[in-house]
C-alpha cells in the first residue's frame, strides 16, 4: 500500500494545481509542467491540498496511486526550484561545449559528439563539468543519463564523464615483473 499517497500534498504559496481530462497541470513560479494519469486514482484538489485515493481495490490501481502522488510532488518542487544535475568530465583533452541548442563532447572519440538539448533543460558546461538544470525532474535525469552513457568512467584511470557525487571503484592496473 502506497503510505506517501495517503497524506495529502500541500500546495506552496504561488502554486496552483489542476487536474481535469486525465492530465494533472502544476502552475508555479518557474513555468508549467503537465502530465498525463490514467484512471483508477482519484484525485481532489481543495483547500491548496492535493488527495489522491484510490477508485478500486486492485493491484494496478495500488500501484498507480503511489507513482501519481509521487510524481506530483515532483512537479511541485520542480516549479518552485529547478532540479539539477552535475556531471564530472575526467581525461586528457575531454571537453563539452555548450553550442545554439546542441552539446558538443570531445571525449576521446575520433569525432565531436553532438547532443540536442531538450526543451525545458538548461545546460551549463565549465572547464570540467557540466550542469544539467529544468524544472522537470525526468528531462533532467534522462538528459544527464544520455551524456554519461556517451563516454562511461573506466575502472583503471577514471577517463570519462560520471556523475559529480558518484564514487568509481578503481582496479589495480598490470603490475611490471
Amino acid at each position: 500500500m502506497a503510505r506517501n499517497a495517503k497524506k495529502p500534498i500541500i500546495l506552496p504559496p504561488k502554486t496552483e494545481a489542476s487536474f481535469s481530462g486525465g492530465v494533472m497541470a502544476v502552475k508555479g513560479p518557474l513555468g508549467e509542467l503537465r502530465m498525463p494519469f490514467k484512471e483508477g486514482v482519484k484525485i481532489t484538489i481543495a483547500d491548496g491540498k492535493i488527495l489522491f485515493e484510490p477508485a478500486a481495490d486492485t493491484i494496478r490501481v495500488r500501484e498507480l496511486w503511489g507513482s501519481y502522488a509521487a510524481h506530483t510532488r515532483n512537479m511541485i518542487a520542480g516549479v518552485n526550484k529547478p532540479y539539477e544535475k552535475k556531471l564530472a568530465i575526467e581525461g586528457i583533452g575531454y571537453k563539452a561545449d555548450v553550442k545554439g541548442n546542441e552539446l558538443v563532447l570531445s571525449v576521446g572519440f575520433s569525432h565531436q559528439v553532438n547532443l540536442p538539448i531538450p526543451a525545458g533543460v538548461k545546460v551549463v558546461s565549465d572547464k570540467n563539468g557540466i550542469a544539467v538544470s529544468g524544472i522537470d525532474k525526468e528531462k533532467v535525469g534522462q538528459f544527464a543519463a544520455v551524456i554519461r552513457a556517451t563516454k562511461k568512467p573506466e575502472p583503471y584511470l577514471g577517463k570519462g564523464i560520471r556523475y559529480a557525487d558518484e564514487i568509481i571503484r578503481r582496479k589495480q592496473g598490470k603490475k611490471a615483473a
